[in-house]
């Protein structure tokens, strides 16, 4: 198994698969990589050498944000949204959908399972 960017690499898929395992590599992101490194696409992560993975670590390393920082400055562009007051920092603080879906009906995913409302009593 390779690490790569903190992440165990499954080993007997090939390259460009296996490095969509990474947060904030997709298929688009994973071929741009192989291509800088020069691999060729059917590689699997198991043939590569130890020059290859490091190459590969490096361009992921200067070229890419991924994992923890990504995961990070989402969080950061998500509370400033908050700090400022604005509507879409009200509704990520309210837990509400913020890109202009319905919520009378549905937006479950975003407000949670629903609440029982005590009804009339008898």
């Amino acid at each position: 198994m390779a690490r790569i960017a903190g992440v165990n690499i499954p080993t007997n898929k090939r390259v460009v698969i296996a490095l969509t395992y990474i947060h904030g590599i997709g298929k688009k992101f994973a071929q741009e990589i192989v291509e800088k490194v020069g691999i060729p696409l059917e590689r699997r992560v198991n043939q590569l050498s130890d020059a290859e993975v490091l190459q590969i670590r490096e361009t992921i390393d200067r070229d890419y944000q991924v994992e923890g920082d990504l995961r990070r400055e989402n969080s950061m562009n998500i509370k400033r949204l908050m700090d400022l007051g604005c509507y879409r920092g009200l509704r990520h603080r309210r837990g509400l959908p913020v890109r202009g879906q319905r919520t009378h009906t549905n937006a479950r995913t975003r407000k949670g399972p629903a609440k029982a409302i005590a009804g009339k009593k008898k």
